[in-house]
């Protein structure tokens, strides 16, 4: 006789931890994109100068540069369902609190604090899904997951403007603050730290989860061991690729909302939607590079060549398009490169946020970490840096900086190796039929 879990359908409960977590990073990039929107108006009220507003957009990310491995190791320490509950409930309170600001003091001190509650976001959530999701749906996990935050971003500008016009630019920071504090009870309520643990899962599903992975996994707790991490020369690479990444994107998010207003003429609320438009490509390629990614490794069993060559071709994509964007004097043309632009460069994501996954296994979340937070350097030196780049040169050169970083992020994933792993994994994680083994139904539905 047959066991029983071969004969029920697995459920799905780990796509629906998916889903979750899809909308928590939709959450943060509205969060922290709301007020690359409202510094027009910001400007207005306050007086700002092009450079102060820099630093005020840069004590985000420096805060949240800063808090990268704090963050990391919170989530590897207590798990990921108390650990985001407790983050998403900070940042949430501080977004709403942005609306008190009354000075560039005030404003940079409250942005600091909302970038140390969102710097464990992407670390602890990369953590919450690696006891959840198979091998071969990593990539496109990562993939969908930022495409959720890209989409969130997508909408912030028009719902910015909407907002703003009708009851000035304080309202969107409490609406997205109390949108984050409701995902956060929802979150404690519904997720488990593993498959193990959750009421909904059947057998067959925790049978095909601990399959592909190896086994039940390092309890929750369990000392991270950094001397391993920071060793690992693949990890310190991928590092410099997101360091490049980070650099570019952060242009795109605090400032292209401002260079479309003052640089290209549109209004503002011409500004609300063409701002929306290289986000939504966006969307596009986070969903392509992670799905592409995932079907190369299905196919070669080769997790290096399938993160790799999908990485690469994310960055020649972006450098490429950027220059055409910049350059044009029409200013749909240049969204229109723009859009080919992010979408290139997004098509890194999924791919980039699999290898810690690939690498480091049940430490994801400290590996991530420290991911994100050299690449959010990246991310803190660029508002500043702008501004500073366009008071002295005008705005094309900061466009072409971040073209030729891209080259540079291309050029590192050359050497990236997604199958040198910091840790030994369980043969069975590790084996082609591992990658192969969930049933074409399941593949399909990832």
């Amino acid at each position: 006789m047959q066991p029983s879990s071969t004969l029920k359908r697995p459920t799905r409960v780990r796509h629906i931890v998916l889903a979750m977590t899809v909308l928590v990073y939709a959450i943060t990039y509205m969060d922290r994109t709301a007020i690359g929107s409202a510094v027009p108006s910001i400007q207005k009220e306050f007086g700002f100068s092009l450079v102060t507003t820099g630093w005020i957009l840069a004590s985000f990310r420096w805060a949240y540069a800063l808090f990268q491995i704090p963050g990391g190791w919170l989530g590897d320490r207590i798990g990921p369902r108390r650990a985001l509950t407790l983050i998403v409930t900070w940042w949430s309170a501080f977004t709403a609190f942005t609306a008190l600001a009354w000075n560039a003091t005030s404003m940079i001190a409250i942005r600091s604090v909302f970038g140390i509650g969102e710097a464990g976001a992407f670390p602890i959530a990369t953590r919450s899904l690696s006891r959840w999701m198979l091998p071969s749906e990593r990539g496109y996990a990562q993939g969908i997951t930022h495409a959720g935050s890209r989409l969130g971003a997508a909408l912030t500008p028009p719902l910015v403007v909407l907002l703003i016009t009708t009851y000035g630019w304080r309202a969107p920071f409490v609406v997205f603050g109390a949108l984050g504090l409701v995902w956060s009870v929802l979150w404690f309520v519904y997720y488990r730290d593993t498959p193990d643990e959750h009421h909904g899962v059947n057998p067959a599903e925790l049978e095909l989860i601990h399959s592909a992975s190896g086994g039940p996994r390092q309890p929750v707790g369990a000392a991270v061991p950094w001397k391993r991490i920071l060793t690992s020369s693949t990890l310190w690479a991928v590092c410099a690729m997101y360091f490049c990444y980070q650099y570019a994107l952060a242009v795109y998010l605090d400032w292209f909302p401002t260079y479309l207003k003052d640089h290209r003429g549109f209004t503002l609320k011409q500004m609300g939607f063409y701002a929306s438009l290289p986000l939504l490509a966006g969307v596009v390629g986070d969903l392509t590079g992670g799905w592409v990614s995932d079907v190369l490794l299905r196919r070669s069993g080769n997790v290096a060549r399938s993160r790799r060559l999908v990485g690469m071709a994310g960055f020649l994509i972006a450098a490429a398009g950027i220059i055409p964007a910049t350059l044009t004097g029409d200013p749909r043309t240049s969204v229109a490169f723009s859009c080919l632009a992010f979408g290139g460069l997004e098509l890194t994501v999924g791919v980039s946020w699999a290898i810690p996954l690939d690498i480091a296994g049940d430490f994801a979340g400290s590996a991530a970490a420290l991911m994100n937070s050299v690449g959010n350097i990246g991310a803190a030196i660029s508002p500043a840096l702008l501004a500073y780049l366009v008071t002295g040169y005008g705005w094309n050169v900061p466009f072409l900086v971040a073209s030729g970083l891209c080259v540079v992020g291309m050029l590192i994933y050359t050497r990236i190796d997604a199958g040198r792993r910091i840790f030994d994994a369980p043969p069975s994680a590790l084996s082609p039929a591992a990658v192969t083994a969930r049933p074409a139904h399941q593949q399909a539905g990832s």
